[in-house]
C-alpha cells in the first residue's frame, strides 16, 4: 500500500491547486443559474481571511486559524453537486481533495466537522474551527455580492445585499464580543429586510460566538440591534 506523505496544507496550497479553483469557479456557475448571490472566488477568499482573523484575535493556536482558513475557502464547494445538502455534500469532496493533497487524518476532520455544519438551516458549531467558519460566512452581505444580472427590485437577497455599503467583523478579545458591523442604505432597503432573510444565520452566528465564549453583537447604521 502506498504511504501518503503528510503535509501541513495551508490557503496558499489550496489557491495554487488548479482543480480546486476549478471547482470553487463553477459551483459558483451552479448558483448563478439558480439565481443566487456571488459564491465565488471573492466570497471564499474573504471567508477563509475572516474565519482565520477570528481565531488569531481570540489567541487559539496558529495551526487552528489556518485550518479555518482552509474550511473557509472549501466550505461552498458542495454547490458544485447541487444547493440542497451543500454543506455535507461539500465536506465529503473537501475530504476527497485534502486526502488526495495529504493532509492528516485529524486536520481533515477537522476541516469536514466545520464545512458540514455552516449552514445556518442544519449546522452548530461543533468545534472553534466550525463556530469561525459560521461567524465568518454569515458576516459576508454586500453589494458586491449582487451579479450584473440581478434585480434587486424584485429579489429580496439582491436588495438587501445591495443595499450593504460596509460590512465588517470585530473582535473584541478582551471584553469577549464578536461584532457585525454594517452599513445599509436605506434608499435602497429598509433594515427590517435584513433580519427578514437573515434573522436564521443571526441565530447560528450568535451560537457560534458562544461557542468561543464571546457574546454576539449586531450593529447596523450605527446602531447596536443584537
Amino acid at each position: 500500500m502506498k504511504v501518503i506523505e503528510k503535509t501541513r496544507i495551508t490557503l496558499k496550497e489550496l489557491k495554487e491547486n488548479p482543480k480546486i479553483r476549478h471547482f470553487v469557479k463553477k459551483a459558483d456557475e451552479t448558483l448563478a443559474a439558480l439565481g443566487y448571490t456571488e459564491h465565488g472566488e471573492r466570497h471564499v477568499s474573504l471567508v477563509a481571511q475572516r474565519a482565520g482573523k477570528i481565531l488569531r484575535e481570540l489567541g487559539y493556536p496558529e495551526r487552528m486559524a489556518e485550518l479555518a482558513e482552509v474550511a473557509g475557502y472549501l466550505h461552498d464547494v458542495g454547490n458544485l453537486i447541487n444547493r440542497e445538502y451543500h454543506a455535507q455534500t461539500g465536506a465529503v469532496l473537501a475530504y476527497k481533495i485534502l486526502e488526495e493533497m495529504g493532509m492528516d487524518y485529524e486536520e481533515l476532520a477537522e476541516v469536514m466537522m466545520a464545512i458540514g455544519n455552516h449552514h445556518e438551516e442544519d449546522g452548530v458549531p461543533v468545534s472553534p474551527i466550525a463556530a469561525a467558519l459560521i461567524l465568518a460566512d454569515k458576516s459576508d452581505v454586500h453589494r458586491s455580492r449582487v451579479r450584473p444580472i440581478g434585480n434587486i427590485k424584485e429579489d429580496i437577497h439582491d436588495r438587501v445585499n445591495y443595499a450593504a455599503t460596509f460590512s465588517k467583523i470585530i473582535v473584541d478579545r478582551e471584553n469577549k464580543v464578536i461584532t457585525y458591523k454594517i452599513q445599509i442604505d436605506t434608499e435602497i432597503a429598509p433594515v427590517m429586510e435584513y433580519f427578514q432573510i437573515f434573522l436564521s444565520r443571526m441565530l447560528i452566528a450568535s451560537k457560534a460566538a458562544k461557542r468561543l465564549g464571546c457574546k454576539f453583537e449586531l450593529i447596523i447604521n450605527d446602531t447596536k440591534m443584537i
